[in-house]
This record gives C-alpha cells, sequence and structure tokens, in this order.
C-alpha cells in the first residue's frame, strides 16, 4: 500500500483539502485507484452537532456519516462515494480506545498516548483502504498545533512502516507595503514538522501570485526539498482547474518517481468538462440564514457549478440573509433557491422568497428545509392560514412534523434521519423526466416531514408530490403549472459530481436560463 500524507501549517484555509483532491485527481487519472482519508483534530465525534457558521457544511455521506466537508471535495473531484470510515475524529480514536480499555483489551496496561492512541489511529487509517493503490490523508488542523500531535505521531510511525510521501502546504506571504514573497514562515513551520520527526517529499505553496524562481529555489534550500518538489498552489478563478495547475508543474510524474511507478496524467476529459465555454449567464438568489459563511453551502454551490458546465452556463450566485432581505430585493433573479437549515429563524423570510417565485413564475428550488417551507407556503396558498411546522416558536396547524423517530431522544448526534435512502418518482412527473428512472437513491439529513393529514387537500390544489419514500414518506413536491418549481427533502446536492451533476440542479439552471430570455 502506499500513502500520501498531506499536512498544512502556519495556518488554516490554506486549501489543504483541495490540494489532497487536486492530487488524488491526478493520481486516478493515471489510471490509480485512490482512497482518500480526513483527520480532523477536534474532539467531537462527528460534524453533526457543529454550527455552519463555525465550521462550514456538515456533508452527508451514504452511510449517514456527518463528516467535514472535505470530503464532500473529494467525492465531488474522484466521482466516489465514501464512508464514515474516511473521516477520522480526535473523538472517534479517544471514544475507541476508552471502550477498549472499559473491555480489558488492553490486558492491565497503563493506557498512553504512545503507543495505544497512535496504534489506534494507524488502525483506523489501515481499516479504511479499501485495498486501492494509494491512500491519501489530509490531515488538518495546523503543524504545531497540540491537538494535532497525536495524528503527526502516528503518521511518523506509518511511515517506518509502510510506504509513505509526506506533502506540506504553506504559505508564502506577500505584504503589500514590502513587495516580495517572503519565505520565513513557510520555513519555520518545515522546521516545525521536522521536529516531529516528518520529512516533507513535496512542499505546496500557498500564494496570491506567481511563485518567483529565486523564491523556489530558496525554499528547497532552507526546507531541504528538490527545487522541482517546489509547487506553485496560486489563487485560481475555479477550483476544479487545480489539478490542470498542479499537473503543469509535473506533480503526478514527481509521485511517480517517488514510488517507482511509471504512468503519465491524463486530464482530457476533466479539461474539456470545465472548460467548456458559458453561452449563457443566470443570476440565482440563495436564500439562507447562514450567507455570512458561504462554506455553510458549499455543496449547494458546487452543485450549480456543475450544472452550469453541463447547460454550457455562467451561474452568478447572490447571497441573501434571509432575517435582511426585502421582497422587491427578489426582482432581479433569474432563480431562487432555499437550501437546508433548521429552527425557526429566516423562515418567514424564507416563505416569502418561496411565494414570490410561486407567483411571478420564477423558478425554484428548495433543498430539505427548502422543501418543507415550500410545503407550508403552498399550505397557506390553499387557505390553511396558519400553517406551521413543528419547529417554529408560533402556533399554527402544523403540516410540517417531527418523524416518529424523533421524539423523546435523548441524545443530539447522529440522531437525525441521515444518510442514503430509496426515492420512488411518479411517471409523467418533472422529477421523472429530470431522473430519467423511477427508483433513485439520495441522501437526507433532517428530523421533519409532511404531515399525512395535509397530503390529498394540497394535491387538489395544484401540487404534486412526485416522489415517495418506500415507508410513504413525501419526498419531492411540484407545481406542475408552474414553469419550475420544485423542492426535496433530500439533499441532491451531495451527489452531485463535477462529471456527474444532480438532476434537480440540472433541471433548475436549465428552467432559470429560460426564464432569463423570457425576461
Amino acid at each position: 500500500m502506499r500513502y500520501i500524507i498531506v499536512t498544512g501549517g502556519v495556518l488554516s484555509g490554506l486549501g489543504k483539502g483541495l490540494t489532497t483532491a487536486s492530487i488524488a485527481k491526478i493520481l486516478q487519472s493515471m489510471g490509480y485507484s485512490v482512497n482518500p482519508v480526513k483527520i480532523d483534530p477536534y474532539v467531537n465525534i462527528d460534524a453533526g452537532t457543529m454550527s455552519p457558521i463555525e465550521h462550514g457544511e456538515v456533508f452527508v455521506l451514504d452511510d449517514g456519516g456527518e463528516v467535514d466537508l472535505d470530503l464532500g471535495n473529494y467525492e465531488r473531484f474522484l466521482s466516489v462515494s465514501l464512508s464514515r470510515s474516511h473521516n477520522i475524529t480526535t473523538g472517534k480514536v479517544y471514544e475507541s480506545v476508552i471502550n477498549k480499555e472499559r473491555r480489558g483489551d488492553y490486558l492491565g496496561k497503563t493506557v498512553q498516548i504512545i503507543p495505544h492512541v497512535t496504534n489506534e489511529i494507524k488502525e483506523m487509517i489501515r481499516t479504511s483502504t479499501g485495498g486501492q493503490d494509494f491512500v491519501i490523508i489530509e490531515v488538518g488542523g495546523t503543524v504545531g498545533d497540540i491537538e494535532s500531535m497525536p495524528f503527526l505521531e502516528a503518521a511518523r510511525q506509518l511511515a517506518n512502516e509502510e510506504d509513505v510521501m509526506f506533502v506540506h502546504v504553506v504559505p508564502v506571504l506577500q505584504l503589500s507595503v514590502v513587495g516580495e514573497q517572503k519565505t520565513k514562515p513557510a520555513q519555520h513551520s518545515v522546521r516545525e514538522l521536522m521536529a516531529a520527526g516528518i520529512k516533507p517529499d513535496m512542499l505546496v505553496c500557498r500564494t496570491t501570485t506567481q511563485l518567483q524562481p529565486e523564491v523556489r529555489t530558496k525554499l528547497a534550500l532552507f526546507c531541504n526539498v528538490k527545487e522541482d518538489a517546489v509547487i506553485e498552489n496560486r489563487d485560481v478563478d475555479d477550483i476544479y482547474s487545480l489539478p490542470l495547475h498542479l499537473n503543469k508543474q509535473n506533480v503526478g510524474q514527481h509521485i511517480a518517481t517517488r514510488f517507482g511507478l511509471d504512468s503519465v496524467p491524463d486530464l482530457g476529459s476533466w479539461k474539456k468538462t470545465i472548460c467548456n465555454p458559458a453561452t449563457s449567464t443566470v443570476d440565482i438568489a440563495l436564500v439562507g440564514k447562514y450567507t455570512k459563511l458561504h462554506d455553510s453551502y458549499v455543496s449547494v454551490v458546487e452543485a450549480l457549478k456543475h450544472a452550469g458546465y453541463w447547460t454550457n452556463t455562467e451561474v452568478r450566485i447572490h447571497w441573501l440573509g434571509a432575517e435582511t432581505f426585502s421582497r422587491s430585493d427578489l426582482t432581479p433573479y433569474d432563480g431562487i433557491l432555499v437550501p437546508g437549515g433548521f429552527g425557526p429563524r429566516g423562515a418567514e423570510g424564507k416563505i416569502m422568497a418561496i411565494r414570490y417565485a410561486r407567483e411571478h413564475g420564477v423558478p425554484y428550488l428548495g433543498l430539505c428545509y427548502g422543501f418543507q417551507l415550500a410545503v407550508i407556503e403552498f399550505s397557506r396558498a390553499c387557505g390553511i392560514d396558519d400553517a406551521v411546522s413543528t419547529e417554529f416558536e408560533k402556533r399554527g396547524t402544523e403540516v410540517i412534523c417531527f418523524l416518529e423517530s424523533q421524539l423523546h431522544l435523548e441524545k443530539m448526534g447522529a440522531t437525525m434521519r441521515l444518510g442514503a435512502s430509496p426515492v420512488h418518482l411518479k411517471k409523467g412527473t418533472k422529477a421523472f423526466e429530470l431522473y430519467g428512472a423511477e427508483d433513485i437513491e439520495e441522501r437526507h439529513r433532517h428530523r421533519l416531514e409532511v404531515n399525512h393529514e395535509f397530503i390529498e387537500r394540497l394535491e387538489s390544489c395544484g401540487a404534486i408530490f412526485s416522489g415517495m419514500s418506500p415507508d410513504g414518506r413525501m419526498e419531492i413536491l411540484e407545481i406542475p403549472s408552474h414553469p419550475f418549481f420544485m423542492a426535496t427533502q433530500f439533499h441532491p446536492e451531495f451527489k452531485s459530481r463535477v462529471e456527474m451533476p444532480s438532476p434537480p440542479f440540472v433541471g433548475f439552471v436549465r428552467a432559470c436560463r429560460e426564464h432569463n430570455l423570457r425576461r
């Protein structure tokens, strides 16, 4: 088994996840199977209870794992489906170690960070390998952080037991008052990494401008890395062009040489997809309550981008805070999207946006909470004036209520309806047209559902529930008389890929194009 371990230094947000995904894509284009793993040093068991404003989107996998958003990038770049074993957290590691200690698995030993915790980390890594040609591991956090130290030690030990290559991501800063690129932060970061017993084989330099030749030479000299292994990772307009940018610097060939392989990357199909010129532009209003941190909706943003590739459309997203926008703010847009969320805050603003889309024939796509609020809005239009969700603070007719499984919960983590579930589509509907199949599978993350008492009334008013789960839950809402009005209880954005975009998003973007032409 061949391992590539990606670390980062100095500061967070350098793009370790995208670097990992891009290297994995290059390896995949060389004909190798790749298994990506994300290590998160936080003590949470998983990302499920973390605020999207603090940590970004919670990404959901087929098996119901609630994980870091970087795993979404891995899936989108590689067109693969991962499992919860591909996300290792401090919480998972310590939980496993403590459970083993309670069972007596350590035979009376004093349980310590070394070797017990580090052995557990290595065991989790090996368990996730799945027999692929490469395992590429992103170590979250920053070298030097106290919470990352057991993982770096485990990585050091792994390198003594397996064939491991280390890639270190560092910033090369350029202060405006000085005007030159500074290497000292990168040098200090490499020194910190080497103090942990790890020597990087490749240095990926995050910079806003082209890496100057003399800076590359200096980094190679002071960081003890070959000059052709000092790689520029410059700001790009489209994250999916990063594999192409790294490939121009022979990253794939360098890795192949390091492992004694003889393969050449072929990113021709990838380049053709992402470089397809746009023939039209659409402006879409994304109405949410976490809009101050765009990473809260990263899968939605990327799914719109994928749909844009496949429809030759430039999709411009406009962020509207659900609590602050007015009805008149919606007039410039070719489409309105309400993403997932929880709680009553901002709900009425989202409902106002949904009503505007329905009344003015503007294409609408609702996701999870955006589905539930669309049901509430349509219920009010059908005469149920006080229609609400159980989740709302105000009382009324609860057309959205808790799933039976969500009543009397004793804990919050990993208790929602999570992961991939089958959905049956009605023939002759927009959903069936887009998916081209009667039976599909999509990922879920919710606690509430449509109250079955009101389904017949809503359908008699002109709505169609075009998708249903095997146990009778409503999954998709459509309004056939509307140019495009679709809302899904599931999260189609979680299964959208660059090379296989989500059908609801493709239909939505196409409808936005048509609306733009009609205006």
